[in-house]
Parts: C-alpha cells; structure tokens; sequence
C-alpha cells in the first residue's frame, strides 16, 4: 500500500475511531481525485438495501471528482468460521461467543489496487474501546457482495454505465 493509501487509511480510521467512542457507527469513506471527499452513512449498517445505495452514492460522488483513490471502513462484529468470516452490524447486546469486533476497511488505489483489512478493537469494562492497529489481509481473499466497499468497487470498475458520469 502507498503512502497517500495508508494516509487516507489513518484518516478514515481514525474518524470511525473518534464515533465508536461517541458510541456512533457510522461507515466512512475517503475518496481522493480533482479533490478529496469524506462520507459517511449512520443508516449502512441497518440493511443490504441501504448499504448498496450509500456506495452508489459514493461512487456517483468519486466519478465526478475522477477519484484515483478511496478507503472506505464500518464497524462489524465479526466470527471466524472454518468456511471464512461472518459479520453482523454492532450493537449494544454482548458479544457472543468467538465474536470480535472491528473496524472492516477496504482500500482502492488506480496504481496499486485493492487492499482489504480490519482493525481490531476491544472493550474495557467501563465500554471504553481499546483499538488495535490497521491488519491488511494477505493471501487470498474473495470478498463477498455484502463486504463493505463491494458495490463501490464494483460500480467503478466497471464498463457499465450504471447512469454516472464516466471517470
């Protein structure tokens, strides 16, 4: 990952940080072209439906700025299975066994492509987070339709017109 990459990582890491303590759990992305625009969505977390159109927003949004680069992140629980990974929105019910929660980030950059990763985070007693570093998955992945920037990067790197301005 590039330097801008990892740049734009820490910022939308470290906003979806600063929420978590506000006890919010908004998705946020950074989308870097012409200019540079954060986003964010308290309500993508709620339904497949309403995730899909926050990233078609975005990526509305990233091809009129001719993005090059975005980091998108949301906060999940996750459980690992021998089959891969499941994950579920947060909330204030407690975490059942084997369920970690984290911040899922996906990374796109024109040059050097796609990068996923978490950031692993815990709960004192008090509720306080206690967050880990940025873990960029290595080997092979294959992100599913419902992971966090799928549609984004779908929609931009497609050849579909899907109704937005060419990049």
């Amino acid at each position: 990952m590039n330097e801008p990459t990892l740049d734009a990582l820490d910022d939308v890491v470290g906003r979806l940080e600063r929420a978590i303590h506000a006890r919010d759990s908004p998705a946020i992305v950074v989308v870097q072209g012409e200019r540079t625009l954060t986003l964010s969505d308290f309500d993508y977390l709620r339904d497949q439906e309403t995730a899909e159109a926050f990233e078609r927003r975005v990526a509305d949004h990233a091809r009129r700025i001719r993005a090059t680069r975005w980091v998108f992140a949301v906060p999940q629980v996750w459980l690992r299975t021998p089959e891969g990974v499941a994950s579920r929105a947060v909330s204030n019910h407690p975490l059942r066994e084997g369920e970690q929660e984290a911040i899922t980030w996906t990374a796109f950059d024109l040059t050097d492509g796609v990068d996923y990763g978490l950031v692993p985070y815990t709960r004192r007693p008090n509720g306080e987070p206690v967050f880990g570093n940025p873990e960029v998955f290595t080997g092979n992945l294959i992100p599913g339709e419902r992971a966090p920037g799928y549609t984004l990067l779908r929609i931009l790197m497609s050849d579909e017109d899907d109704g937005l301005p060419p990049a």
